[in-house]
């Protein structure tokens, strides 16, 4: 299966239809008039849809195992067909578009199977999704103009030339492929001055997004924290236990993280770890999610806020 581990948790839902037609109108009337020699067509076939939605996952093969917060099936009735419409919502890190196509094709097979003694010519029609939302590509915010942002790798080692910068390498790769432009790219000593100095810099030249990368552990030369909370004219401390959240997940140390974010002007700087996997856990929890403060800010200019 795909690994999913990267991904956030969200809530996700997915609806999805089946169409089953009938030859004769007297099919319809005996499921309306629970007259079927196997019994309540439509109460089977939503018993059966709840199976199939639980059970997808044994049954198609890259369908990870997920919980099943809510699923509902309903039933139009038409002259001469049936439509099942299937709703599945959870709360996880991939969708249920699959388990609602699935929970859909169960009950218009249960509808088939019920059916076919008393209807030569019942058909299985179109097995379609609807709609699903709930994942990252919902929460995109669309920019009439790039985002640009800027990467800040602090690092005696890398400053110094004795380490090679991983994390900030990663931290562009990342913000490329969310077509957020990289303007700026330097990388400073341990010091605080020299920090909040270059994010003074980069501030007043109308870059949206300030990444800083390393400083935020307990090391005694850990000092970005103490370098850019003086700068913010506004910390948005939900930022950071996002990250930390998402991190403890997959690394008990990441409670020790000590970075901060917060908007320096129309700004916003983000401190994540110097590590390359923490630099980019961080960026697996906060974004896309996290560009919206940048349209917040682009809208609150346009309109004088």
């Amino acid at each position: 299966m795909i690994d999913i581990t990267h991904k956030p948790t969200t809530l996700r839902e997915a609806t999805a239809t089946a169409l089953v037609t009938v030859s004769d109108p007297a099919t319809i009337a005996a499921v309306k008039e629970k007259r079927v020699p196997k019994g309540d067509v439509l109460e089977s076939a939503r018993v059966a849809s709840l199976f199939g939605v639980k059970k997808t996952h044994e049954l198609i093969p890259d369908c990870h195992p997920l919980p099943i917060e809510h699923a509902e099936c309903t039933f139009a009735i038409g002259d001469m067909e049936i439509i099942v419409t299937m709703r599945v919502r959870t709360i996880y890190r991939t969708g249920v578009e699959v388990e609602a196509m699935h929970g859909a094709s169960v009950a218009a097979l249960t509808i088939y199977d019920m059916l076919k003694p008393i209807d030569k010519g019942v058909a299985i029609g179109g097995i379609r999704l609807l709609e699903k939302k709930g994942g990252k590509s919902d929460w995109n915010d669309r920019f009439d103009t790039p985002v640009k942002a800027a990467v800040l790798v602090i690092s005696d080692g890398v400053a110094s030339g004795k380490k090679e910068d991983k994390a900030g390498a990663a931290i562009v790769e990342r913000l490329l492929k969310l077509d957020v432009a990289v303007a700026g790219q330097t990388v400073v000593a341990d010091e605080p001055e020299a920090i909040a100095a270059q994010v003074r810099a980069w501030s007043g030249s109308g870059i949206d997004l300030i990444l800083t990368t390393g400083g935020t552990g307990l090391s005694l030369r850990d000092r970005t924290p103490e370098a850019i909370v003086p700068l913010l004219d506004r910390e948005v401390p939900g930022i950071m236990e996002a990250a930390r959240n998402y991190g403890q997940e997959r690394m008990p140390w990441a409670m020790m993280s000590r970075g901060v974010a917060g908007m320096v002007g129309r700004t916003l700087v983000i401190t994540l770890p110097g590590s390359t996997r923490g630099a980019q856990e961080t960026m697996d929890a906060l974004f896309p999610f996290v560009l919206h403060v940048v349209k917040v800010q682009e809208h609150a200019y346009r309109h004088g806020q």
